[in-house]
């Protein structure tokens, strides 16, 4: 199963460093039952950029609170053994937690199958959003907008072995 680690630019230096991403239990994003009624589609390359997403929002919201951290999102691309992503059966459809999933132990960095990151030009859009986190979550329109504008922005895909590069 491909499960997809939301970090920060700081938190995949952290990783790089370690070596492996957390200590768990880690929070991940996944195809999940609840994510493939959520979405409502077979395509498995559909199923999983949705989960990407997720983890790419679950970025944002590490980014939001974190006011030194670089305004980029990063998403680990990891693939673990079937189980050892556990989906929590009493979130069902929660629209906050769709294709969220628990993996109890760290995972070794060099089973990442790749990284997900913001490319430069993406900075501005993601430190609005990033500041208008609060308030869309409040219902704000305007706040969702700008924090919808981050989402148009493709995270660019990188190879592990580039993850130097990335937080030189």
């Amino acid at each position: 199963m491909r499960v997809y680690v939301p970090l920060t630019l700081s938190g995949l230096a952290a990783a790089h460093g370690a070596g492996e991403l957390g200590s768990g239990p880690l929070t991940a994003y996944a195809v999940t039952p609840g994510l493939r009624e959520w979405y409502v589609s077979d395509d498995i390359e559909e199923l999983e950029y949705a989960a990407l997403n997720r983890a790419a929002a679950a970025s944002l919201r590490m980014i939001a609170g974190t006011p030194d951290e670089a305004r980029r999102r990063v998403v680990v691309a990891v693939d673990v053994p079937d189980g050892a992503a556990v989906a929590d059966p009493d979130q069902g459809l929660s629209a906050a937690s769709l294709g969220e999933v628990r993996i109890a132990a760290a995972l070794p960095l060099a089973k990442a199958a790749a990284v997900h990151v913001d490319a430069d030009d993406a900075e501005k859009d993601v430190a609005a959003a990033a500041a208008a986190l609060g308030a869309a979550d409040l219902g704000d329109d305007d706040a969702r907008f700008t924090v919808d504008g981050a989402e148009d922005h493709e995270l660019l895909w990188f190879g592990v072995q580039e993850i130097p590069q990335l937080i030189g």
